[in-house]
């Protein structure tokens, strides 16, 4: 609780000083390969936001767009890096092209829903813009619902930290709670997706 706590302030103080640019930086990170959570970046920003310190709407805008920045860069690097290396090298991990051909389908009919859910899940947020590149899924595509999966999370955790107010050591609890209701709104957008797209595909 120390270490957080301590953490928690250095993120408020650093976010004060850089201002929105800290905020996207940091987000940028965490979106990207680097392991960094947004849950103790952007609820801080809210905090500071209540307190009048900042925007709340430019946190949010500044969230989201370091959050895109660090999705569209893991995207590129798959696109330019990650396809070649799995046609060239791919056997050696049970990687067939044929394999990659059958992902480049599912992206191609699935690759919205997948990217939207994705980005609501913890741990596969960070990393489900590489096979969206590997696939190559179309990039208009890719970065609206990425938008909109990544403003969600980053809309839930500014709000967490802002509502909070001064009760900013509540927050580690209602994190959990956060946690699992976006895992559940996934679920459902999951399901609800998959009975559309049977009984779609049905007819």
């Amino acid at each position: 609780m120390h270490i957080i706590s301590a953490l928690t302030e250095w993120l408020v103080n650093t976010i004060g000083s850089m201002g929105y640019t800290g905020i996207i930086s940091l987000m940028f990170l965490e979106s990207s390969f680097f392991p960094f959570p947004s849950e103790v970046v952007m609820p801080p920003a809210g905090y500071l936001a209540w307190k009048g310190e900042m925007s709340l709407s430019l946190v949010l805008i500044s969230g989201i767009v370091g959050s895109l920045l660090g999705a569209l860069f893991n995207y590129w690097i798959a696109v330019k890096l990650g396809r070649p290396f799995l046609l060239k090298y791919g056997k050696y991990f049970f990687v067939s092209p044929e394999s990659i051909n059958k992902a480049d389908e599912f992206f191609s009919r699935h690759g919205h829903v997948s990217t939207l859910v994705g980005r609501l899940l913890p741990v596969i947020r960070q990393y489900i813009s590489l096979p969206a590149g590997i696939a190559r899924m179309p990039m208009k595509t890719f970065t609206l619902f990425t938008t909109i999966g990544a403003g969600t999370w980053v809309c839930v955790l500014t709000f967490a930290g802002y509502l909070l107010g001064e009760h900013q050591n509540l927050l580690k609890e209602y994190l959990h709670v956060i946690t699992f209701a976006c895992v559940g709104l996934a679920c459902v957008i999951a399901g609800g997706y998959y009975l559309y797209w049977k009984r779609h595909k049905v007819k």
